[in-house]
């Protein structure tokens, strides 16, 4: 065995936490019928090595963080429907129970990227000298 290959359960784990994000986004989409919960997108499924768990990382596009805790809560509601969904497409002998988690990173780039530009637009106020030479 290669020094660099992974153990077998973690790849294992991988392919199925790929296969568990693949069909909840088009379950979510075909087949949720639910409008707060229209616009998630799943980010990241993490299962646990005996695959009894799987935790989904989601964000909603153009939302809150209420509609990311009210879809989260809607989610949870819905992980049984969800979890029967997954069992008809997943190929193992049991099918994970879903934990969803709103995912907050995106939100947190966007706010750190606007309080950059913030304080970039406010040190071009105080030296305007400076703008000149950045676009050397």
């Amino acid at each position: 065995m290669s020094r660099h290959r992974r153990p077998q359960g973690f790849q294992r784990t991988d392919r199925i936490a790929d296969q568990i994000q693949r069909e909840l986004a088009r379950v979510l989409r075909f087949e949720m019928k639910d409008p707060r919960v229209d616009m998630v997108t799943i980010q990241d499924v993490r299962v646990s090595r005996d695959l009894s768990f799987a935790d989904v990382y989601f964000t909603l596009l153009g939302r809150d963080a209420d509609a990311g805790t009210e879809a989260e809560a809607v989610l949870g509601g819905a992980a049984g429907f969800l979890r029967s969904a997954l069992a008809q497409t997943l190929n193992t002998r049991t099918t994970p129970r879903l934990r969803f988690h709103y995912d907050l990173t995106p939100e947190h780039a966007s706010r750190l990227s606007q309080l950059i530009d913030e304080a970039r637009a406010e040190d071009r106020a105080q030296s305007p000298d400076q703008e000149d030479q950045d676009h050397d």
